[in-house]
């Protein structure tokens, strides 16, 4: 288990990760959410159907699913059959369609058809774990919260601001180091770095802002 870091290790680690930031926001000052939606219960179908797809995707299959079904009454008591084909192309479509229709009847009798806006409500929907639920509620509610997902936990390893593998885990070892009011905006930033410059497999080092910053980079 990883030693708790002195007080003048975090420091430090806090002063590199401002750094970081810093650098980060330069690189990418449009950075933001790739998924397109209008209210909470747009961003909540958005990203149960960006699992295990791609938001290009997702984005090309809303518009139609939200057209023909824009409120959680309206997808609650839809025909399974036809939630299912309008989200076929975005993969395991009956899962998500189960997924879809069971958290709109949750808000339709629990929270009178509008999207909660907390932690531990958005919890109790089907399709919603904590990755899920921070996008929610950093970009619908304004609510920081730091998104783990695959490019985010890669990074944070490399850069060497956690030693962890658990996404949980990895999302309170960011929130020691970086200031909430930075946490949904870091996400989308170490996101985009990680698909355009910090890849899984050949990561671009030498065209890298971070690289001095980086013991990754550093360890070759």
């Amino acid at each position: 288990m990883p030693r708790k870091p002195a007080a003048s290790e975090t420091k430090r680690e806090r002063t590199r990760a401002r750094t970081i930031l810093r650098l980060l926001k330069r690189r990418y000052p449009d950075a933001r959410i790739s998924l397109d939606f209008r209210n909470p219960f747009e961003l909540y179908v958005a990203t149960v159907l960006s699992a295990q797809c791609t938001d290009v995707r997702v984005n090309q299959v809303t518009p139609a699913l939200f057209h023909r079904f824009p409120t959680p009454a309206a997808l609650a008591t839809a025909d399974r059959s036809e939630v299912e084909q309008l989200i076929r192309s975005t993969g395991f479509f009956r899962n998500k369609a189960k997924s879809l229709q069971g958290g709109a009847a949750r808000l339709v009798e629990a929270y009178g058809g509008e999207l909660p806006g907390t932690m531990e409500e958005l919890l109790t929907l089907p399709g919603i774990g904590r990755k899920t639920a921070n996008v929610i509620l950093g970009n619908a509610f304004d609510i920081p919260g730091i998104t783990v997902d695959t490019h985010v936990r890669r990074l944070s390893r490399r850069l060497g601001f956690t030693q962890h593998n658990d996404p949980v885990k990895i999302e309170f070892d960011l929130m020691e180091i970086f200031p909430a009011k930075e946490w949904t905006q870091l996400s989308h930033l170490l996101i985009h770095h990680g698909r355009q410059t910090c890849s899984a497999r050949r990561p671009s080092c030498g065209a890298c802002s971070l690289a001095k910053h980086c013991p990754s980079a550093a360890d070759g």
